[in-house]
């Protein structure tokens, strides 16, 4: 049997970041979460943030240990599968990717430790201290990685050689390239908004079994009143991202719209099936005028259709138009559950509504499916190219590469990460319900691994 190299390459590389992705979208919010927790404990002294702050720790460190874990396969796929790509772009990547690891993942080492170790072995001031530099350090990370690929997606900043090959001519234009910003905003968002919804459900869930202690309804009420903030925040920004993308990226807008056909005044499609053979959208379900008003803010916008561009230049437009109607349809959900709870918290009613903190552990994982449903829509929506208009994805994999070598990596891939995901989140499930400790001391998250005590050395041997 034959296999496509190229094909299996881009499948495995989806499969693996498709896993990771879900947890950067709940370490980044959950390490900000935690050093708020801190640093209220520490400036208030009451033992409630400490328990709750101890209590999110714990699973904060399956999870981070999970994300290093499924993070460290990537970058050795840029040598396996995609030498190419690689070798044409490593002037300009491969210092951010480096910086990414000075400034970001060093400091998370060095600041974890102290973090999940430190509880009773340094002073209060300095566990505060170590959790805000995990949380920088998670900030960081993403500010490099989405560095890296908003240039990808939008190319600046840079020149090439006769050979091909990316050379950096300004770095401050390649570093903040037109889609960056934009990109960072709404990714940084995302990912605050799903760990606040966690936050929520598990506190609803804490609520409904009568857990003892004030801890599940601080977590309710600090998360509804974050997602207060951020749902109506993350429409406003993903507009923005709308307006860059139609004027940066043409074809990838025609492709989240399902759009074949330029036109001006351009409906909204709601929902369709897509007809890439025929280049129609079937079965369209439209509304006049609304399309151009979303996307230009103006009843006589012209959106291009991809007929445009020739059929190799265009994206598979299924992935794109329904993740991003995956993407917008969960938004709009939540914020009528952000909407629910605020009326009932003002009613006094938050934690006796029972339909409510069950509808709350319900949408938990929801944001890890809106995470992902906009991944899938920006990476797949680049396509033909992964650097937009300059290197097709054809042109980036290796060359000496097989599809037997590739079959073989990416059923390994799958095999241990079917075992290693489960297996982590069952711990943290579990973590979950055994609920909050009530010692006036809280255990260390990881209580039972440290010492209690500084090391000493042995005692000189007599002589």
């Amino acid at each position: 049997m034959a296999f496509d190299p190229l094909l299996l390459s881009r499948i495995q590389w989806a499969w693996v970041i498709s896993w990771h992705i879900l947890l950067p979208a709940f370490t980044v919010g959950l390490a900000s979460y935690i050093a708020l927790l801190e640093g209220l404990s520490f400036a208030t002294g009451n033992p409630a943030w400490l328990r709750a702050s101890t209590f999110w720790t714990g699973i904060f460190a399956v999870s981070f240990g999970m994300g290093v874990v499924s993070g460290i396969v990537m970058p050795f796929q840029f040598g396996t599968n995609w030498a190419r790509f690689s070798d044409a772009t490593a002037n300009v990547l491969s210092p951010m990717m480096a910086y990414e690891d000075l400034m970001a993942f060093f400091l998370e080492a060095s600041f974890l430790g102290v973090l999940l170790f430190g509880r009773h072995l340094v002073p209060p001031w300095a566990h505060f201290v170590s959790a805000i530099m995990v949380a920088i350090g998670t900030l960081f990370s993403s500010f490099w990685i989405l560095s890296v690929n908003s240039w990808m997606q939008t190319p600046a900043g840079f020149s090439r050689g006769e050979d091909g090959r990316f050379f950096p001519a300004d770095w401050l234009q390649i570093v903040f390239n037109p889609s960056f910003p934009f990109r960072l905003a709404h990714t940084v968002t995302a990912f605050y908004i799903t760990t606040g919804f966690v936050v929520l459900g598990v506190g609803a869930y804490l609520v409904r079994r009568a857990e003892p202690g004030s801890e599940p309804r601080l977590m309710m009420r600090m998360a509804l009143a974050l997602l207060a903030v951020l749902v109506p925040l993350q429409m406003l920004i993903g507009d923005m991202h709308g307006l860059n993308t139609r004027e940066h990226q043409p074809a990838k807008l025609a492709a989240i719209e399902g759009r074949y056909d330029t036109a001006a005044p351009a409906p909204l499609t709601l929902i369709g099936w897509p007809d890439d053979a025929a280049a129609i959208m079937r079965y369209a379900i439209e509304v006049p005028r609304l399309g151009s008003l979303v996307l230009t803010h103006s009843w006589d916008g012209e959106i291009r259709g991809l007929k445009e561009w020739p059929a190799d230049q265009r994206p598979p437009v299924a992935f794109p138009f329904f993740g991003f109607r995956v993407m917008v349809g969960i938004a709009f959900a939540m914020l009528a559950v952000v909407i629910a709870g605020l009326v009932l918290w003002r009613r006094g009613r938050l934690f006796e509504t029972g339909w409510y903190l069950r509808l709350c552990q319900w949408f938990a994982p929801l944001g890890f499916v809106a995470v992902l449903a906009g991944w899938i829509t920006t990476e797949v929506g680049r396509q033909p190219w992964t650097v937009y208009g300059h290197l097709r994805t054809e042109h980036s994999v290796s060359p000496s590469l097989t599809g037997a070598d590739v079959a073989l990596s990416l059923a390994a891939y799958g095999i241990v990460y079917l075992i290693m995901f489960p297996a982590g989140i069952a711990v943290m499930i579990g973590r979950i319900r055994a609920g909050l400790s009530l010692r006036a001391e809280p255990r260390d998250p990881v209580e039972g691994l440290q010492s209690r005590a500084p090391v000493k050395a042995p005692p000189p041997a007599a002589e």
